[in-house]
């Protein structure tokens, strides 16, 4: 079993910047603990009616979501993925076999640190538009710790199927 990982501690008073970071990071590594230390089968394995809610599958759409809100809607990358998505909107989710979790993991854990990049350097005041629509950058990382937190959820769940790992 994985060790439970050193994660960072959420202030519970201070600024909005230091505790809102600090929620997300949080829950970043406890989808590297929650995914750690399975191998390649155990990540893949179907539990659940989806075949879609796999491990391997959570981490990959993890990535996707810190590149698009971060990367994409924030800091106005090219949206490189949106062809694929109409074409199978669940995309993300369909790892390609011999993919490495311990690859996905790195890719996910790479993408949060750009991400952390891209808010360090703004205000939570500051507005994007992507498509039409406007947001602050408030807005996106409030979003990305509801997101990060609901599939944190499924990887407790899929880890305890697994292999009996269970932990806050």
């Amino acid at each position: 079993m994985t060790e439970r990982p050193h994660r960072p501690k959420v202030p519970l008073t201070g600024g909005e910047r230091d505790i809102l970071t600090s929620l997300l990071d949080y829950h970043r590594a406890t989808v590297a603990w929650k995914a750690g230390g399975l191998t390649g089968e155990q990540a893949r394995q179907v539990h659940l009616p989806s075949e879609l809610t796999t491990v391997a599958g959570l981490v990959a759409h993890l990535t996707l979501d810190e590149w698009f809100w971060f990367g994409v809607v924030v800091d106005g990358a090219e949206d490189t993925w949106e062809a694929k998505l109409e074409q199978d909107p669940d995309a993300e989710f369909r790892v390609p076999p011999g993919t490495e979790l311990e690859t996905l993991l790195a890719d996910y854990e790479k993408q949060c640190a750009r991400s952390r990049e891209i808010v360090a350097k703004l205000s939570f005041d500051d507005e994007v538009t992507h498509k039409g629509e406007t947001f602050n950058v408030r807005w996106v990382l409030t979003h990305m710790i509801e997101e990060t937190a609901r599939h944190v959820g499924h990887l407790d769940v899929l880890r305890e199927l697994t292999d009996g790992l269970t932990g806050e």
